[in-house]
């Protein structure tokens, strides 16, 4: 089973996986632990990672990144109408209003929604998973930002199940963090003490994120999070880019933001004059040739010009420190330390104001950059039967607070009621009562739309249907059971009615809850003990440890019931599941999901397809460079004059081919145009082979010759050695090495008579076949063991002593080394199979 962490950043991406020894961040193809999140579309395949990276300026308008901020949004939302403007290719809008990306791809103009570019995507990080583990991968923990809505979820979810993912658990950024922080953590206090309080923050290139967790030995509670969307690496980037754009203007009379590659450069450019000035705090230059119109451009910069630049920027650091130390009701004295991540944490004005905030040194003893992939493989770990893991839970929170209206005939108009409150433990189930005498539907929405990054507060409306009423006409009564799972995604998972059975003759009347409540509603709780064991997967098998009863009055309140109800006789009850027709906002149907795989398999064999086209292209062109070189170097002796220059004659014809008719050809072409190369070079290789292999061939048919020689002289001169051995088969061995010296100075006497640019006049292969005809006839007989000598029964008796059945009294009874009838006795044991165990102490 396949244990797997994806980190999918904005700007690059990680994969690591959990082996026996523990967890790994693995490379890509090119040796890279960090893979661009970046996909290029071009006339006959897309190229993803690091090939895409480089198609960025010169494919410019059809190379994709940064789209991981588009996940379940709108084309029409105000955020993505904002984006476009700053983005080099183009957004489309679906048929179902989503937000699209318009390229250009097998010569058409396509329309591919965010799902899919991302599943492409998380293809490419697939592959280098199984490229490093050796086997399929399949099950999988995704990080996505903790900010993320329902809709976004839901929308990274579809993208790893239309690039064939399971995706165990969507894992919060922030959370994955904590837990590659605190598994490896020995000194943490027993689980009946205080616990010990982290600050993680997490500065990425798109995103800025504050966590504060809350650690006991074998468990981690999330106690608050906060954000800013809007601030991450990239916007320190913009005011680089508008500073110089700015600039190139005055100096150079260039408008860079008409050109798009130059655009897409000047952003490459300003991205490593950034990290430069985290480490550097002199003047640093910037140049560029032939940036526009085939003008170099110039320009210098300092840390403390760019940091007066971005006092905007660095201003809104504090506000989501404030925002969760005031959520988890802590002060700066509680904090224990503050963990500080993310790619965009290394700047420098950043840490110091983290740093000054909270009045302590920053710690940084997670990787930066790899430290939420670790979290969740060590997640994937923990949910896979495959790995032994040490005991630790995970409790994460909602991150914003979920709401749930209804009609109400009772208040004649619609109810509400928070069910999560924000910070509220995760994943958790909620059982909601409900007295109904037909379907009814809840619409569920985050109720702080101030809170959210997203524009629309829905999140999903949820019909219960096939409800009917008693059999005595009064309303039944129906349980709802709401959830926010391992993902964060909010759900009605089930809904169930119970039926009152009639009581049998001689029994007293039953009373039912409903009387006189018509469409009253009452709710309960109940909490999950979401320990992972086995798989892991069937986080419906909640644990019940607390109920709390409510209950909703005519005014619409809710008030708590503490009076306890009169003593009703017992009544018998079944339960009746009902279907739920779910309406979820912005959700890809399970049709255009499977049409996305579908056309998700046929790109990745097109893509493999145009790979071997390659491949068969990049051949011919090998093989005319290395044949050009060796003709006038190893292989000129070996060829004539005449057959050398129609040779270079073709392959220099090859060449132009190549760069004309031959750019765009078929896989079979460049095959068959190698083999009509080869017909002519493949001759005089073999020569050329030959007469390096010859030598050495010759050398080890010498040596058996001589070896078996000189068994023969010593068996003529009646060494002691070799008396055992038949004068018969002695003569053949004589005959069989004359026959062979023979055969090989006849040999060699030809092939010194040849000129070296004609076939030999013996073949390496003949003179190996030689050699082993030789040793299969000679080595069977003089390697003959001399005959055992037998001992004479006398002798054998006084070296032994008795024979007849008398004991050995030197053996104990008992003893371990002899058993019944005199045999040895060992003790039999057997290892059972052991699960890999990662060691992570």
């Amino acid at each position: 089973m396949s244990v797997v962490g994806i980190d999918v950043g904005f700007q690059s991406c990680y994969v690591a996986v959990a082996r026996a020894g523990g967890i790994e961040t693995v490379a890509n193809e090119y040796s890279d632990r960090s893979t661009p999140a970046c996909v290029s579309f071009g006339p006959r395949n897309r190229s993803v990672g690091a090939a895409a990276k480089g198609q960025v300026v010169t494919n410019c308008k059809n190379t994709v990144q940064g789209f991981k901020r588009f996940h379940g949004r709108a084309f029409l939302d105000p955020y993505v109408q904002s984006a476009k403007s700053s983005l080099v290719y183009d957004l489309a809008q679906m048929p179902s209003g989503m937000t699209g990306i318009k390229v250009m791809y097998m010569e058409e103009e396509k329309v591919f929604s965010i799902e899919q570019v991302t599943a492409m995507l998380l293809t490419k990080l697939k592959e280098t998973a199984e490229t490093a583990m050796k086997k399929p991968v399949a099950d999988c923990v995704i990080s996505v930002p903790s900010f993320y809505t329902d809709a976004e979820r839901r929308s990274v979810i579809d993208a790893a199940q239309i690039a064939g993912l399971n995706c165990l658990r969507l894992m919060n950024e922030t959370t994955a963090v904590t837990l590659a922080y605190g598994i490896y953590k020995q000194d943490l206090p027993a689980p009946e003490e205080k616990p010990r309080n982290v600050v993680f923050v997490d500065l990425g290139h798109s995103g800025y994120q504050v966590s504060v967790c809350a650690f006991n030995k074998g468990k981690l509670k999330m106690l608050a999070s906060a954000f800013d969307a809007e601030l991450g690496g990239k916007d320190f980037d913009e005011v680089l880019v508008n500073h110089f754009c700015e600039e190139f203007g005055k100096k150079y009379k260039l408008d860079v933001k008409t050109k798009p590659r130059a655009l897409v450069r000047l952003y490459q450019e300003c991205e490593k004059l950034k990290k430069l000035m985290s480490a550097n705090s002199s003047d640093l230059p910037l140049n560029i040739e032939c940036f526009m119109n085939d003008i170099d451009v110039t320009g210098k910069l300092n840390r403390g010009h760019f940091e007066e630049m971005c006092a905007g920027l660095l201003a809104k650091v504090e506000a989501p420190l404030h925002s969760v130390m005031e959520q988890a009701k802590l002060k700066k004295e509680d904090i224990y330390a503050v963990e500080i991540v993310g790619g965009a944490s290394r700047i420098p004005a950043v840490k110091e104001r983290v740093s000054k905030f909270f009045g302590k040194e920053l710690s940084t003893t997670l990787n930066a950059d790899e430290a939420v992939a670790r979290g969740c493989a060590l997640q994937c770990a923990i949910l896979s039967p495959a790995f032994k893991v040490r005991e630790f839970s995970i409790t994460d929170v909602v991150h914003y607070p979920i709401s749930l209206k209804w009609n109400s005939a009772a208040e004649e108009g619609l109810s509400d009621c928070e069910v999560f409150p924000r910070n509220h433990a995760a994943p958790f189930s909620k059982v909601l009562t409900f007295y109904r005498r037909e379907p009814f539907s809840l619409e569920a929405y985050y109720n702080n739309p101030k809170e959210l990054p997203y524009p629309d507060p829905t999140i999903g409306q949820f019909i219960v249907q096939k409800v009917v009423p008693q059999a005595n006409g009064e309303s039944s009564k129906v349980k709802v059971k709401v959830r926010v799972n391992v993902h964060g995604v909010f759900s009605v998972s089930s809904a169930s009615l119970v039926e009152l059975l009639k009581p049998n003759e001689g029994e007293e009347p039953m009373e039912t809850d409903s009387a006189g409540k018509e469409e009253e509603s009452k709710m309960q709780t109940e909490q999950d003990d979401q320990k992972a064991k086995g798989d892991g997967q069937k986080d419906d098998a909640d644990k019940k440890s607390e109920t709390e009863e409510m209950e909703t009055s005519e005014d619409g309140k809710q008030e708590k019931n503490h009076a306890p109800s009169a003593k009703k006789p017992k009544v018998k009850t079944k339960t009746v599941e009902l279907p739920i027709e779910n309406s979820l906002h912005w959700q890809l149907t399970n049709d255009l999901v499977n049409l996305f795989m579908e056309n998700e398999g046929k790109m990745i064999m097109q893509d493999k397809l145009e790979k071997e086209r390659n491949d068969a292209k990049n051949n011919v062109e090998e093989y005319v460079y290395e044949m050009r070189d060796k003709l006038h170097g190893v292989l000129e002796k070996f060829v004539s004059e005449s057959d050398r220059d129609t040779f270079a004659l073709r392959l220099e014809d090859t060449e132009n081919w190549l760069y004309d008719d031959g750019e765009d050809q078929q896989k079979q072409v460049y095959i068959d145009k190698l083999a009509e190369l080869k017909k002519l070079g493949q001759p005089v290789q073999e020569r050329y082979i030959e007469a390096e292999e010859r030598p050495k061939a010759f050398d080890e048919l010498g040596r058996h010759i001589q070896q078996y020689m000189k068994i023969v002289e010593a068996y003529k001169t009646k060494e002691e050695q070799y008396e055992h051995l038949d004068e018969l088969e002695m003569l053949k061995v004589d005959k069989q090495v004359n026959d062979a010296m023979i055969w090989m100075n006849s040999k060699m006497n030809a092939q010194s008579k040849q000129n070296f640019t004609q076939e030999p006049a013996v073949k390496v292969q003949e003179i190996q076949a030689k050699t082993k005809e030789l040793y299969s006839a000679c080595n069977p007989i003089v390697s003959k063991p001399k005959p055992k000598v037998e001992i004479p029964k006398d002798e054998k008796e006084e070296q032994n002593g008795p024979i007849n059945g008398q004991e050995d009294t030197d053996a104990q009874p008992g003893s371990p080394e002899k058993g019944a009838a005199g045999s040895t006795v060992a003790p039999e044991s057997a290892e059972g199979n052991k699960m890999p165990e990662m060691d992570i102490d």
